[in-house]
């Protein structure tokens, strides 16, 4: 059995913590560990492989947190956007045997009680080499209206639905026979392509062609935008889940959360910051500068989640809302949706300490045997102070080391790169000046991650 685990996804009902460019799936908020790692590590037994299907800009941090945990994977399909679950999946069974089983878990999911989730495994690897496709139906602990159901009669699945409002889904919950979607799956690979082909005749055709002109480059299958664009935006659900006569379900009773909210969230972490309350109780407080103290005077029954460039102040029970609140940043703050001041690249991280009109300083650490790209820029001087470690720098054709306590300049136009030849982590203060100093201000000439 092949995992295939959906790791693209951008987790935006946990802003300001999760971003475009570290979503919640990757956030290590559960002992030091993320969701993406504890489901590496929760199916790594069960599986004789693992397929990880990621969004280009993400690899880097998922192959940085598969390496973290010493997990092994046997291979990365990239795209350069998403195109939905259904397209996904359908790589994931292109690059297998068709008599291959197929479970596919998104990456973002807090799953306990692990004897009963291998029991419902077990269940649908039974149901799934007799040619079903299955589905795992999780028993509903209360009645939320933030999850899709299935309407079931046994293992036969009657109607999938949307969902719901607070009384319909209390409705839901007095018949029994609901199950919250999971959003997991299992079956033969060859059985959901002929399926996909079936009810999604273009999607199919789209995403073969996609999949038949990706480059490979060692383990990582990379999907061409160009081919990438053609596909529908669908999901497994509509695309094929909600039309074929071969769907099963697995009624399952292990403990499961999509952590979908912050409200979700503060059932499975504690408080992570120091704070003094007066007259307060029954609030969550989370920084991610632990150094900063949060006070309060007379509030109850609010989640609040500080980082270094945005605040989040919400009523408990209302934090669905988040969705909604990212539309509007959308528009007014976008930049705020991207990524946090603090920021992670292939060859370390960089983070924005000081942004202001005609210069930005940032603290940049380069791991041990990494290096920046061979680049230049047009609008913007550079200024390298070393802080620790010993930095190779590249200026023109000029070669040299910069140690700790000592500073390079580069000027506007020239074309340079930072690498470290070292053992320890370089870490130094980049002092930018100029009239532009945004990230896209970057033409590469050579990049060790082929990045464009």
């Amino acid at each position: 059995m092949t995992n295939i685990i959906l790791s693209g996804g951008s987790g935006t009902r946990l802003w300001p913590l999760s971003r475009k460019l570290m979503p919640k799936q990757f956030l290590q908020l559960f002992d030091n560990k993320s969701l993406f790692q504890k489901t590496l590590q929760r199916n790594v037994p069960l599986s004789d492989k693992i397929l990880i299907i990621s969004n280009e800009e993400q690899y880097f941090l998922a192959n940085d947190q598969v390496d973290e945990i010493g997990i092994d994977t046997d291979g990365y399909i990239l795209e350069p956007f998403g195109r939905n679950t259904a397209a996904a999946i359908a790589f994931g069974a292109m690059s297998v045997d068709e008599d291959e089983l197929l479970f596919i878990t998104p990456s973002d999911h807090l799953i306990e009680d692990e004897e009963k989730y291998h029991e419902a495994i077990q269940r649908a690897k039974d149901l799934a080499k007799n040619g079903g496709l299955v589905t795992f139906g999780i028993k509903p602990t209360e009645p939320h209206g933030g999850y899709g159901y299935i309407e079931a009669d046994g293992e036969d699945v009657v109607k999938f639905h949307e969902k719901p409002d607070k009384q319909k889904a209390k409705e839901y919950l007095a018949k029994g026979n609901y199950f919250w979607n999971s959003g997991m799956f299992l079956f033969k690979a060859g059985v959901y392509l002929k399926e996909l082909q079936k009810h999604a005749p273009e999607l199919y055709e789209s995403a073969k062609r996609a999949y038949e002109n990706s480059k490979i480059d060692g383990k990582i299958r990379r999907i061409t935008p160009e081919f990438m664009e053609k596909i529908p935006d669908i999901s497994i659900d509509y695309a094929v889940m909600e039309k074929s006569d071969k769907i099963k379900m697995v009624p399952s009773e292990f403990s499961w959360s999509d952590v979908g909210s912050f409200d979700s969230l503060t059932e499975y972490i504690d408080s992570e910051t120091d704070n003094i309350e007066i007259e307060s109780e029954n609030n969550f407080y989370y920084s991610d500068n632990n150094k900063k103290l949060i006070a309060t005077i007379g509030i109850d029954n609010l989640i609040i989640i500080d980082t270094n460039d945005a605040l989040l102040i919400a009523k408990r029970g209302e934090t669905q809302k988040v969705k909604e609140l990212v539309g509007r940043l959308q528009t007014s703050h976008p930049e705020l949706l991207n990524a946090h001041t603090k920021v992670h690249r292939p060859w370390g991280t960089y983070e924005v300490l000081v942004e202001d009109s005609g210069y930005k300083i940032k603290r940049i650490e380069v791991k041990p045997g990494k290096r920046l790209s061979l680049q230049k820029h047009f609008h913007r001087n550079e200024h390298w102070i070393v802080v620790s470690g010993t930095a190779e720098v590249q200026v023109g054709d000029d070669r040299y080391l910069v140690r700790a306590n000592e500073s390079t300049y580069i000027k506007m136009g020239e074309i340079h790169r930072l690498s470290n030849p070292g053992k320890i982590p370089v870490v130094l203060i980049e002092a930018q000046v100029g009239e532009y100093t945004g990230e896209d201000d970057i033409v590469r000439i050579e990049d060790d991650f082929k990045r464009k």
